[in-house]
């Protein structure tokens, strides 16, 4: 079964929507039940996978019906869940940080490997209150939290060459290696359950101009970092390299809600088992 990790880097805010209701926030992102982790879960991902191709593959409906399946029938194209592997939160060193944590690392390590993708990289433990950077000495400040930074050059080096594979722009690539953090596990949840935006939207009546709807919608902000893998039920990988193909010319690709505002828009890029980039 051919294989492939598609990595999804946030152009604008998203809003995966169907989360749960939670205090004032009425539409929440999509989060992990387990880790409260946002997450673009895989049946929303295939969906809008299956609009491009009918977008691209307009007089080939029989295509897409053999890639993404029917109502009964299913396709040769397998998706998991979109997993959240870096997130910017705002500093005060700088404009924000990449942060990420020791178990998405690991969760990360699991799946390069079920998708046949062998780059092993060093997953560094740093205690509560330390960050783990490429380079730097002292304190650092992730909104209202203050971390002692320890420097890991080789391990944060690894690691860049990893996500590089996952970005499609060459410029944010050369920002990864100044713009990582790993801190622990608990204070990443902190700022994944906390640390998003909360936007009030509201409409208004034509005539009088006061408000018919107001509604506290949440958030994924820009330049977070997503991946997901692909797999073909097809030995040869035919289908999986023609859904490839779709972002040749354009890799691009918008997910979750509020499209007419001008959020989901994501560049898209690809890591193949045998260490290929397309």
């Amino acid at each position: 079964m051919k294989s492939a990790v598609l990595g999804l880097f946030s152009e604008t805010s998203l809003h995966p929507g169907m989360g749960q209701v939670v205090g004032v926030v009425d539409l929440p992102v999509a989060r992990e039940k387990a880790t409260g982790y946002p997450v673009i879960v895989g049946s929303s991902f295939k969906g809008a996978l299956r609009d491009r191709a009918e977008q691209v593959w307009e007089a080939e409906e029989e295509k897409v019906k053999r890639i993404f399946g029917e109502q009964d029938g299913a396709g040769s194209l397998l998706v998991t869940d979109a997993r959240l592997i870096l997130l910017p939160v705002r500093s005060l060193h700088g404009h924000y940080k990449w942060v990420t944590c020791p178990y998405l690392l690991e969760r990360l390590e699991r799946d390069l490997k079920l998708a046949g993708i062998n780059k092993p990289f060093s997953i560094p433990y740093p205690v509560e209150g330390e960050a783990v950077v490429a380079e730097g000495q002292g304190t650092m400040y992730l909104e209202e939290l203050s971390y002692t930074l320890k420097e890991n050059a080789e391990a944060i080096d690894s690691l860049v060459k990893v996500l590089a594979d996952l970005i499609l722009h060459p410029t944010v690539k050369e920002r990864l290696l100044k713009g990582i953090a790993v801190i622990s596990d608990k204070e990443f949840s902190h700022f994944a359950r906390f640390g998003l935006s909360v936007n009030a939207r509201n409409v208004l009546n034509k005539e009088t101009k006061t408000s018919e709807n107001l509604w506290y919608e949440e958030t994924i902000p820009p330049d977070t970092l997503f991946y997901a893998l692909l797999f073909d039920r097809d030995k040869n990988g035919s289908n999986l390299k023609e859904v490839m193909a779709l972002f040749g010319e354009r890799p691009y690709i918008q997910v979750g809600g509020n499209e007419t505002v001008g959020q989901g828009w994501c560049a898209v890029s690809f890591a193949v088992d045998g260490g290929e980039m397309s």
